[in-house]
C-alpha cells in the first residue's frame, strides 16, 4: 500500500516542486525555455500513452485475435471526445493566449489559466489511477515497476510544467506565495481523481482495457491540442521538438526498463 501511495503522490510531487521555482526564478521563463519545457511534457505524454497504456490495453484483449485492436480504438476516441467536451465547456486559458477558451465567463484572467493546466491535468491523474487499479486487482499486464514508470514519468513532466504555470501567474500580478499555492492546486486534482479511480476499481476492472486507452486518447487530446502548438508558436525554432524527442525517449526508456 506504501508503494501505491508514492505512486499516487509522484505527480502531485513534481508539479509542486515545479511550482516552487517561482521563489527562485527572478524573470519570467523565456520564449525557448517555454517551448523546451512544453516539448518535453509533450514527448512523455505520448510516450507514455503508446507504451504504459494503449499497449497493454491491446494485450488484454489478446483473446479478441485480430481485433484486439477494437477496446483499445474504443477507448481513446472517448477519451479524445471527452477532453473535447471539458475543453468547449470549462473556461480557460492557454499560455500566451488573448482569447478564453470554453463558455464565457466573468473569471479571472490568472484563474482560467489555472483552470487550463487544471484540465490538462485531469487524464494524468485518470491514467496513473487506472493503471494502479489494476496492478492492485493483479491484472497480469500491470506490474510495480511499470506502474512507477507512469507515475514518476508524469512527475518528471509535471515539473517545468509547475514553473510554467507559477512564472506566469506571478508576472501577471500575484505575488510568488499565491502564484505558488495556485500552481500546487492545479496538480491537485491528479492524485484526486487517481484516488476516486483507485476506489471505483471494482466497477472498471471489467472495463480496463477501454479505460486505459480512454486515458491515452485524453492525453493524446492535451499534447495535440495545447502542447504541440505552444511549442510550435512565434518564430521558428526547432528547441520544441528536439525537447519532445528528449521528452518520448525518456519515458520509453523508463516503461521499458522499470516495467
Amino acid at each position: 500500500m506504501k508503494d501505491v501511495t508514492i505512486g499516487l503522490l509522484l505527480p502531485f510531487m513534481g508539479t509542486a516542486l515545479g511550482s516552487g521555482g517561482v521563489f527562485f526564478m527572478k524573470k519570467q521563463l523565456s520564449r525557448n525555455v517555454s517551448r523546451a519545457l512544453t516539448g518535453f511534457a509533450a514527448g512523455v505524454m505520448t510516450a507514455a500513452s503508446i507504451w504504459s497504456l494503449i499497449i497493454p490495453a491491446m494485450d488484454m484483449s489478446s483473446d479478441k485475435g485480430k481485433l484486439s485492436f477494437v477496446p483499445a480504438a474504443a477507448g481513446f476516441w472517448a477519451g479524445v471526445l471527452f477532453l473535447l467536451l471539458l475543453d468547449c465547456v470549462i473556461p480557460h486559458l492557454h499560455m500566451n493566449a488573448d482569447k478564453a477558451e470554453g463558455l464565457p465567463s466573468h473569471l479571472a484572467r490568472t484563474t482560467m489559466m489555472v483552470l487550463a493546466v487544471t484540465l490538462h491535468n485531469i487524464p494524468e491523474g485518470m491514467a496513473v489511477g487506472i493503471v494502479y487499479a489494476g496492478l492492485m486487482s493483479g491484472t497480469a499486464e500491470m506490474t510495480a515497476g511499470g506502474a512507477l514508470a507512469l507515475a514518476l514519468g508524469i512527475a518528471i513532466q509535471n515539473f517545468p510544467e509547475g514553473a510554467i504555470i507559477s512564472m506566469p501567474l506571478h508576472a501577471e500580478g500575484k505575488s510568488r506565495g499565491k502564484a505558488f499555492v495556485l500552481g500546487v492546486l492545479s496538480g491537485a486534482v491528479e492524485p484526486a481523481g487517481a484516488v476516486l479511480t483507485i476506489l471505483s476499481a471494482g466497477l472498471i476492472l471489467p472495463l480496463m482495457p477501454y479505460l486505459l486507452s480512454f486515458a491515452a486518447g485524453a492525453m493524446m487530446y492535451v499534447v495535440v491540442e495545447e502542447l504541440i502548438p505552444e511549442m510550435s508558436e512565434g518564430e521558428h525554432s526547432n528547441i520544441g521538438v528536439l525537447m519532445f524527442s528528449a521528452g518520448f525517449t525518456l519515458m520509453m526508456s523508463l516503461d521499458v526498463a522499470l516495467g
